[in-house]
């Protein structure tokens, strides 16, 4: 028999199942019912519910099977491992899909970056679905170490792994009919474009979802997210290392609206994911502030594969693909076993994994740095600031007057106002630009890092010069990561060796390096959570309202470089 027979006898009952789980109850999330009896699964796909024999029996007596869940969007680059150790990260927490934008290395290294998550995805025990990036880089505001176009974009979309435009950040190319966005919107008109709209709001959001765009994750309150919903866009909640939307979103998650929100991650590092957990989390903190929890697992499975046109996955049903998570119960959403495709996940299926060779070594360029190249110059003393928002990406305007003294406008950790720079890395120009930011708290020293969002170029951030340049050339000396450095010497550091973006080593032993980054970190001052992806958001010249590039600051909301 082939593989459509055998499932239909095994569903039948004519022939035994290839793996029974029995003495479980399957959360059916069409109706909310608890329902009894065993799962049958034939290959990579679920037979049926009911009373069945198998050759493999695996007893899940007291727990509840739910669906595994889906992550509809996240940068896999921004958990700083591989997609092979990030796999295993976060399958066994029970996700079994993760639709994944590789734009992160792909404005470093072109589409070979996304040709590398292409042929990674072959290789999973969780489906990686792989994105196309559309905006490479994010605006003509930056320097990226590429440039990919609507014509490098169509040899890519025929892989198995392909599902579609990835989040389109140039709204503004959108909306004032850009050629070059205008090619890529049709490129894949017939097919998925996700969306990346912050703030959007009337004609403007009218205009960029007659474009064709159909999902979106940058709603950051309840009416912001409504208005989306009301206009036809499935909005998926966030919860990032950063970014962080769901408490604020948690009160529009119905059973009512469930079928059209989804739950993602965006940007999620190892130590978050340890500490506190990835889609799990988002499930147990939403059911915790009151979401039905029918709801709760609607938007991380079912609605989240009807968002994505999966309709092969999302609910324990007859024909679907076997990913089932076991639970201990609804509210506290702890995996006690994970299946994807029918395979069992744990350490002997890592094991059998193929691998395929990295990409995107030795790319940190970086000009010589001193610390004359940290100086702000001007003659004016009302200085535009970039304020920080813990917990969110989107930025305040300010306004401080910082008097200049030989030249040099200095940072003042009293007044909590320290130097960002922004250090082109990939061999381009060169460039520095300088800055100040409010809310980082340092009092000394300085941090450095390569993930920076979505260029990639250095920033660092800090009070003295000599350790600004001491941290940023220790960044070239290990091929990008994360540095701080205080008093002249390096006090913790994190090598991405994968274009500045990924480290080599097992998740674990990046979660041990970060918790010795925050704790030095802290030592210079500063109680942000996560300062590094904090500084990394920075530079993104698409999210409002100041940031700041290598071409200078940029005002987000005019969408123009400030003088």
């Amino acid at each position: 028999m082939d593989d459509l027979e055998r499932r239909i006898a095994q569903a039948r009952g004519d022939a035994p199942a290839d793996l029974i789980l029995r003495g479980g109850r399957v959360f059916d999330l069409m109706t909310g019912e608890m329902l009894a009896g065993d799962v049958a699964i034939t290959g990579t796909r679920i037979a049926g519910i009911g009373s069945y024999d198998g050759a493999r029996i695996l007893d899940v007596t007291g727990l509840t099977l739910v669906p595994g869940f889906i992550d509809t969007h996240l940068h896999v680059e921004s958990s700083l491992v591989t997609p092979f150790e990030f796999d295993r990260c976060v399958t066994p927490r029970g996700i079994t899909t993760a639709i994944c934008d590789p734009h992160e290395i792909a404005n470093v290294v072109g589409p070979a970056g996304i040709r590398y998550f292409q042929d990674a995805a072959q290789h999973l025990l969780m489906d990686l679905r792989v994105q196309l990036s559309s905006c490479v880089p994010s605006t003509d505001m930056e320097t990226s170490g590429a440039r990919i176009e609507a014509a490098d974009l169509a040899p890519l979309m025929n892989h198995p792994s392909a599902i579609g435009l990835a989040e389109f950040m140039n709204y503004p190319g959108v909306i004032h009919r850009d050629p070059a966005a205008l090619a890529k919107l049709r490129l894949f008109e017939n097919g998925h474009i996700d969306g990346h709209c912050p703030q959007l709001t009337g004609r403007d959001l009218n205009a960029y979802i007659a474009a064709g765009i159909r999902t979106e994750h940058e709603a950051t309150t309840a009416e912001e997210a409504l208005e989306k919903l009301r206009k036809g866009m499935r909005v998926l909640i966030r919860e990032g290392s950063v970014s962080k939307d769901l408490d604020a979103l948690a009160p529009i998650l119905t059973e009512r609206t469930s079928p059209y929100l989804c739950l993602c991650t965006d940007d999620r590092n190892p130590l978050d994911i340890a500490e506190h957990g990835h889609l799990d989390y988002m499930i147990r903190r939403l059911i915790a502030l009151g979401t039905p929890p029918l709801a709760a697992y609607r938007a991380a499975s079912l609605s989240a594969a009807e968002a994505f046109g999966l309709k092969d996955r999302g609910l324990i049903a007859p024909g679907l693909r076997a990913d089932i998570v076991a639970l201990d119960s609804l509210e506290s959403c702890r995996a006690q076993l994970v299946l994807a495709a029918g395979r069992v996940v744990d350490a002997e299926a890592f094991a059998a994994r193929g691998h395929v060779p990295a990409v995107g070594r030795g790319s940190v360029k970086a000009p010589p740095l001193t610390a004359d190249s940290f100086r702000c110059a001007g003659n004016r003393a009302e200085t535009p600031v970039i304020g920080v928002i813990e917990g969110k990406i989107i930025t305040r305007h300010l306004t401080e007057e910082i008097a200049p003294e030989d030249g040099d406008k200095r940072p003042d950790p009293a007044r909590d106002l320290a130097r960002i720079a922004i250090i082109e890395r990939h061999g381009r120009n060169g460039n520095i630009a300088t800055g100040f930011v409010q809310g980082f708290g340092l009092q000394r020293g300085a941090i450095a890092s390569t993930v920076c969002h979505d260029h990639h170029n250095i920033a660092v951030v800090g009070i003295d010069y000599d350790d600004m340049a001491l941290a940023a050339t220790r960044l070239t000396q290990i091929e990008g990561g994360f540095v701080t450095a205080e008093n002249g010497r390096i006090t913790a550091e994190l090598a991405l060796p994968v274009a500045g973006l990924m480290s080599l080593q097992p998740f674990e032993t990046v979660e041990a390096a970060l918790r010795e980054l925050r704790a030095a970190a802290r030592s210079l001052g500063t109680q942000l959570e996560e300062p590094f992806l904090q500084l990394a958001f920075l530079a993104l010249p698409v999210i409002p309202a100041l940031k700041i590039t290598d071409r200078g600051m940029v005002d987000v909301e005019s969408f123009r470089l400030l003088p």
